[in-house]
């Protein structure tokens, strides 16, 4: 994973710029806990597909071990419907690995049911309430063109 060092101010470490991106779209109606459910299971699938986007495991200072995270951010956006109806068109274009999480999911309490819900709808009838992303900046970039930051 590439990163490109900004130049910062006196005294302060240098920040790094990564050249890839890991988004998360919501769609704007959901309730806060859903928010918090849909983010969670979309990103745990982009951490199995693109491994090399997991950094080394954490330490305390006791020596205590912690599970690896993200080596990046990850940025989390909003929009309609229908904005993310066609990022997922995009994402999908482009080929990007994706991670989608549909209404119905919101009904089942397994992993085999929520594969086969996801499975029973053709892709272009998706009802879609979250997509994880990544790729390259630039290319994330116009996927979720018209999506704002999540407040």
């Amino acid at each position: 994973m590439d990163t490109h060092t900004l130049p910062s101010a006196a005294g302060t470490p240098a920040v790094p710029r990564f050249d890839t991106k890991i988004a998360v779209l919501l769609r704007e109606d959901l309730q806060p806990w859903q928010r918090l459910n849909v983010t969670a299971f979309l990103v745990s699938g982009l951490g199995t597909a693109v491994p090399e986007l997991i950094g080394e495991p954490y330490a305390d200072a006791d020596g205590t071990a912690y599970l690896p995270m993200f080596r990046q951010p990850v940025l989390v956006f909003e929009g309609a419907g229908e904005l993310l109806t066609s990022a997922h068109a995009r994402a999908l274009s482009r080929s990007l690995p994706v991670a989608v999480f549909t209404a119905e999911l919101f009904g089942t309490g397994n992993d085999r049911d929520n594969r086969a819900a996801v499975r029973a709808v053709p892709t272009a009838g998706l009802d879609l309430v979250g997509l994880a992303l990544h790729g390259p900046r630039n290319t994330v970039d116009k996927v979720l063109k018209g999506a704002r930051m999540h407040p």
